[in-house]
């Protein structure tokens, strides 16, 4: 039987909104494939990046986020570098996808480096940026809205090595200002779309799988899943994001 191993970085420190139902997510569809799923909660410390096919990490306070900048510097940053640019499929959120970047400037004025292996840089700014969010991507070749819940006062903006995640519809995105949300590199997602994001978006989470079982097998996901259920879901959410005042 096929396995695949989901790395959940730091779960103890940067679990805001729900992010953990990400790692549930994960888990449940690569079941439905027909492959065994094996979740290992990686935190402060030695890593092998080696031997995962998937990495989440979720969003964290400015406190926790100075926690992993030190191990960053001191014990992950290089295996994390080598995991993103071999194709290892990598999904962060807010405080993750920040720490992704070159560097996130605190509201205090206070620098935390990044490992810089997403040409991007993040700013706090004076607003939170708040609600509901529907986001159009390319991800997985075809348009697809993709929905979430943000909540950051972080101001991200990207630089020429990474492309947009997607183009917001509703919502803020990275900065409030440029139109675009998250960033992607080879098969790193970083996004400020926190909680159930993949739940709601079964597509997105298939692209991930994809990612794992190609690098892995050399093969494609061939199982059909019905997802009538999560599409209502999804649709649901659009509905309610269109209501928002931004």
């Amino acid at each position: 039987m096929k396995r695949l191993t989901i790395c959940h970085l730091y779960p103890e420190l940067m679990n805001l909104y729900g992010d953990r139902g990400n790692v549930i997510a994960l888990t449940r569809r690569v079941s439905w494939h027909g492959i065994e799923p094996v979740v290992e909660q990686v935190s402060l410390g030695n890593m092998d990046s080696g031997q995962y096919d998937i990495i989440f990490m979720g969003g964290g306070q400015d406190r926790e986020q100075k926690q992993i900048c030190v191990d960053f510097k001191n014990v992950k940053g290089g295996p994390l570098a080598d995991a993103v640019e071999s194709g290892v499929p990598f999904l962060a959120v807010c405080g993750g996808y920040q720490l992704l970047g070159k560097y996130y400037k605190t509201g205090g004025g206070e620098v935390l480096e990044g490992i810089g292996v997403l040409d991007v840089w993040t700013e706090a700014g004076a607003r939170r940026m708040i609600g509901n969010a529907v986001v159009e991507s390319d991800l997985g070749g075809a348009p697809r809205t993709v929905v979430g819940f943000e909540n950051h006062s972080g101001r991200t903006f990207l630089g020429g090595k990474v492309r947009p995640f997607g183009r917001v519809l509703s919502g803020y995105g990275n900065n409030g200002q440029d139109g675009f949300e998250g960033a992607v590199y080879v098969n790193t997602v970083g996004t400020y779309l926190h909680g159930s994001l993949l739940p709601k978006n079964p597509w997105l989470t298939d692209w991930f799988i994809s990612r794992a079982v190609e690098r892995r097998y050399g093969e494609t996901l061939s199982v059909f899943l019905d997802d009538t259920i999560e599409e209502l879901a999804h649709q649901a959410a659009i509905k309610r994001a269109s209501r928002r005042t931004v």
